[in-house]
């Protein structure tokens, strides 16, 4: 399939090398394309590992093993699959896994249970052994490559490389973070729903760093929809190697903890946003801001409705201002919300206060900004104090040219 570039696409970004990180690309072949679609990356010795998995019931086996490798706490290696996902494939797909595992573990000597692999891609297919194994083996011989070709050597139906940097100061010490994902339909998270892999010099404990990623998780990757249907296989890991040589990062107490986590943050946002960016057949970025709602999670809950909705996207897409659908949207949440103290505005301009229209309402500057490509819904519920921000894009016939043809 030969996908056009998003118009949302932002550039690669530069991200340094990640002391103690190195990553490799091969072609294992696992589809009739002429491209890498196996991606090895290296980790040192004593890199901790904290990861989020989805919560789709029929998930691969790469997502079971996986939740329990991340248990361990520490992980010297991560294998990515483009094109199968490995889903849905019985005890055969799980072989597949363990036998990447214990090819990779031997070529590390380190134990199996240190070797984390995702697959993504059409599901239903077990992973041909013989081509995971050659791809393995070519991959462990290849050169190392930069962060762009790894980025592009994870995506499927992507249409532009995806990756983040920030950096931040632990003490005196200047610590990176760098990041990639793949990710463009089948887009609802029920925790994360996109392939994506962060790492950082930083030395941070396991234990710590799983209760980070899984409270970032709430306000990046569980705020983002495209088509509001969840992945069989998605996977969100951060790796932190240590290498960077301050003490490591324990507790919200510790020195730098804080710098840490909001350049953490900062990574899951700009990567979770990409992906909404390159959204199959999008045309258009939203941003949903909820506020008034009586609790955080219930203001999200409110966004993703609003932002799952097939008639308020194709609304967006055309350019109409139908604030009523949002209305329906809000309602149908399941979440509190008071119709008379109900608030709705795109683009900085109220269409409706207090649950009804507002009398001087001119749609034109509203016009003028749904004609643009990053939209701004505004949702006020007004019964409490609960806010989130939702992302989202428009729903094309170029989303139903995609996937009708997924397959082929």
């Amino acid at each position: 399939m030969d996908l056009a570039r998003s118009p949302l696409a932002l550039p690669f970004p530069e991200i340094p090398p990640i002391d103690g990180v190195t990553v490799r690309v091969a072609r294992a072949r696992y589809k009739e394309w002429d491209r890498a679609d196996l991606t090895f990356i290296e980790l040192a010795e004593g890199t901790s590992v904290a990861g989020v998995f989805t919560k789709n019931v029929c998930c691969s086996s790469e997502v079971k093993i996986g939740r329990e490798s991340v248990a361990g706490g520490t992980a010297r290696a991560i294998i990515v699959n483009a094109g199968n996902s490995n889903a849905f494939t019985g005890y055969r797909g799980r072989e597949a896994v363990e036998q990447i595992m214990a090819q990779v573990a031997g070529h590390l000597a380190c134990s199996k249970e240190q070797v984390l692999v995702s697959s993504t891609g059409v599901i239903g297919v077990p992973l041909p052994k013989d081509k995971a194994r050659d791809g393995v083996e070519a991959a462990l011989m290849a050169e190392p490559c930069g962060w762009e070709e790894a980025a592009d050597t994870i995506g499927t139906t992507d249409t532009f490389a995806k990756g983040a940097h920030a950096s931040a100061m632990v003490g005196d010490t200047r610590i990176e973070l760098g990041g990639i994902i793949k990710g463009s339909g089948m887009i609802a998270p029920d925790m994360a729903t996109m392939l994506g892999y962060i790492f950082t010099d930083a030395a941070v404990e396991p234990v710590f760093l799983q209760t980070l990623l899984s409270d970032i998780n709430t306000r990046t990757f569980s705020c983002i929809t495209v088509d509001g249907d969840t992945s069989t296989s998605d996977t969100v890991l951060v790796c932190a190697t240590g290498k960077a040589g301050h003490a490591p990062i324990a507790s919200v107490d510790d020195p730098g903890a804080d710098a840490f986590a909001a350049a953490l943050e900062d990574v899951c946002r700009s990567l979770a946003q990409l992906v909404v960016r390159d959204g199959e057949g999008a045309q258009k970025f939203i941003s949903i801001s909820v506020s008034g709602a009586v609790s955080d999670e219930s203001a999200r809950r409110i966004g993703l409705a609003i932002g799952n909705s097939p008639l308020v996207k194709t609304a967006i897409a055309g350019g109409d201002a139908n604030w009523g659908r949002v209305v329906m949207a809000v309602g149908k949440a399941g979440e509190p919300a008071d119709r008379d103290r109900l608030s709705i505005g795109f683009g900085g301009h109220w269409a409706a206060r207090d649950g009804q229209p507002v009398a001087d309402y001119d749609e034109a500057p509203v016009a003028k900004h749904l004609a643009g490509q990053d939209i701004d819904i505004a949702v006020d519920i007004g019964l409490g104090d609960g806010r989130a921000t939702i992302w989202t894009c428009d729903l094309t016939h170029g989303y139903i040219d995609i996937n009708a043809d997924y397959r082929s």
